[in-house]
């Protein structure tokens, strides 16, 4: 469509512009090396590397770990497929967030950070050194391709909902204007994203999948990449970022790449022979008793745990679609949690290893509803007094416990009663509602591991009338099942990184029980649930942080949208032990340096004898 030129048109635009560059330089920024929002920096301005990193950590060797399904894509926002595993080595990010500090962000490529007076803008600089791996300076223009890219991302755009405009100040600085004051929540997201070429990607689309690799900036390039099989990449050694503060001493291998398997049983026999050096093992059976070898016993075979304090939630919760009418009657949620004997299947299936998620934010006592609520919570849930179940206000919330032999009888026998009070009766050992209709449950899953947990469940619920079944698929058609919500239940994870608050939208608000792809995936729409996301994403101090989390946490326990089964709990990594690693005490206090704090060590590696 052409569109005719108009002398006073271009005297509106030009008299707007001038106003807006006027407002943007109204007020010199004042940029500092990090922000913090609770606390004061741990780190000062002329810091050196983090203290839990060593920053003479020797560079040099091969990491070879697996990639547990197969991927078909090296974009970063594709909306389909599986993209490779760590992708994001090849970008730099604005800032980097550390779990050690829950409210500080300190420049990655950001050189300078600065807050408005009123708080609804954030001036970013851009490091003067910053470079694509093609030369080419990275400027404001990266940014805000990136940042718009972000916010037209279906999956993406709800962490950037906040983000009114990315304005370019000049070649180095950007302004975010925010649709209300700077908050924690605000600029989390910001140290996810990594930051996107936005000369390589004009006439490319970059949310199509593609194997071709992409050109980054980051500290390390894809090497070498073939579907179904493996993924390398390899350290870039002139890398403009290696040795500024938030980076000394990480990326240390030469190269690190990723093999395929897909069946863990597989990827478990070739780690025993040493065909990669290290797995995240997340089954108990084989924790507990599958790696009794020759290795293990010389210490060449290492069984270690690594504690990311940054994770919190639940490892596995079964997710009930209460999109459905079946699940839309609180008394039938609750019933079908009472079904559930966390402590047989922790004792048959699972050697004692887990612990029951007693809280979604499992892992963070500040943040999990525990006993009645106290002072803060009851004034942020007293106008919802009518909405919420009386019991929530006066009772302490409780999964119910078994022996861990035999069946829970009390529970069931509790959940038979809540069915009938719902609406549901037995018929012939048949669960059937007035209409004569059976209560059946299918359970989506494309991991045939599910069915540990999924089928002593089953058996419960037929207990209660109850038919219940899993439905296998593979990747393609889980996906699409998935995105039109086509499942009454999932066996899924709800994991947070703290603080959790710049999650709640994305995981338990209405609006997002409707998004494709969405962490939503019980359907969780509620306006109490709603409204104290709103408050909780606005919080100003650590302490209202916790109390908001606390009282949401509550809501969503009594409300029984979901039934949590065990918290997150520290890695388990199997490794051969040829790498060095900062100093062991610091693992449990900080997020996990693996492993970018690791380093190939010649020395042990030479003692290893491997045989193929």
């Amino acid at each position: 469509m052409l569109v005719s030129w108009s002398p006073k048109r271009s005297f509106l635009n030009l008299a707007a512009a001038l106003v807006a560059t006027a407002s943007l330089h109204a007020v010199e920024p004042t940029y500092k090396h990090g922000i913090s929002f609770f606390h004061e920096l741990k780190y000062p301005a002329n810091f050196s590397h983090f203290d839990y990193i060593n920053p003479d950590a020797p560079k040099g060797g091969t990491l070879i770990q697996t990639a547990r399904r197969d991927f078909n894509t090296l974009s970063l926002i594709s909306d389909v497929g599986v993209a490779a595993p760590n992708i994001t080595w090849i970008y730099d990010i604005l800032v980097s967030y550390r779990a050690e500090e829950i409210s500080s962000f300190y420049g990655w490529l950001a050189d300078g950070l600065s807050v408005s007076d009123d708080k609804r803008s954030l001036f970013i600089r851009l490091h003067p050194r910053a470079r694509w791996h093609d030369g080419v300076p990275i400027t404001a223009r990266d940014v805000k391709f990136t940042l718009e890219l972000v916010q037209a991302t279906i999956w993406l755009r709800g962490y950037l909902s906040w983000l009114q405009s990315v304005e370019i100040i000049s070649e180095r600085e950007i302004a975010l204007r925010l649709d209300s004051e700077l908050t924690i929540s605000n600029m989390v997201p910001l140290s996810w994203f990594p930051i996107m070429p936005a000369h390589y990607w004009e006439g490319r689309d970059p949310t199509r999948a593609s194997l071709e690799p992409p050109l980054g900036s980051g500290p390390y390039r894809v090497a070498d990449v073939k579907r179904g099989r493996h993924v390398r990449y390899e350290r870039v050694p002139d890398y403009w970022g290696r040795d500024i503060p938030v980076n000394k001493g990480r990326f240390n291998f030469d190269q690190i790449q990723y093999n395929v398997y897909r069946d863990a049983t597989v990827a478990r026999e070739a780690l025993r022979k040493g065909l990669f050096d290290a797995w995240f093992e997340r089954d108990d059976r084989y924790w507990a008793t599958g790696y009794d070898i020759p290795a293990r016993d010389k210490g060449w075979l290492v069984l270690d745990y690594l504690d990311d304090r940054e994770e919190i939630g639940v490892n596995r919760v079964i997710a009930l679609n209460n999109r459905r009418d079946r699940f839309k009657d609180p008394r039938v949620r609750e019933a079908l949690t009472l079904a559930v004997d966390f402590e047989w299947e922790n004792r048959v299936l699972r050697h004692g290893l887990l612990d029951r998620a007693l809280s979604n934010f499992a892992g963070a006592p500040s943040f999990e509803a525990r006993g009645l609520p106290g002072e803060g919570e009851l004034a942020l849930l007293a106008p919802f007094r009518e909405q919420l179940p009386a019991r929530l206000f006066t009772e302490v919330f409780e999964f119910p416990r078994s022996t861990g032999v035999g069946r829970n009888r009390a529970a069931l026998e509790r959940a038979r009663v809540l069915l009938a009070q719902s609406g549901w009766r037995v018929e012939d050992g048949v669960l059937v509602n007035s209409s004569g209709e059976p209560f059946e449950i299918e359970f989506l899953s494309r991991d045939i591991a599910d069915r540990r947990t999924l089928l002593p469940y089953l058996d419960a619920l037929k207990v209660l009338g109850i038919a219940g079944r899993i439905r296998l698929v593979e990747t393609a058609q889980y996906i699409n099942l998935r995105e039109q919500f086509d499942y009454d239940a999932r066996l899924t994870r709800n994991d947070f990184h703290t603080p959790p608050i710049v999650f709640l939208s994305a995981f338990f608000h209405s609006q997002s029980a409707s998004e494709h792809q969405s962490a939503n995936v019980a359907g969780v729409a509620d306006p109490v649930v709603d409204a104290l996301i709103a408050n909780a994403i606005k919080v100003t101090t650590q302490e209202e942080m916790a109390i908001a989390c606390r009282a949401l946490d509550r809501v969503l326990l009594w409300g029984f949208f979901q039934i949590p089964l065990d918290a997150i709990a520290p890695f388990r990594l199997v490794y051969w032990d040829k790498f060095g690693r900062p100093e062991r005490e610091d693992l449990a206090v900080y997020k996990s340096p693996f492993p970018d704090g690791w380093w190939y060590d010649d020395t042990k590696a030479a003692r290893i004898e491997i045989s193929q």
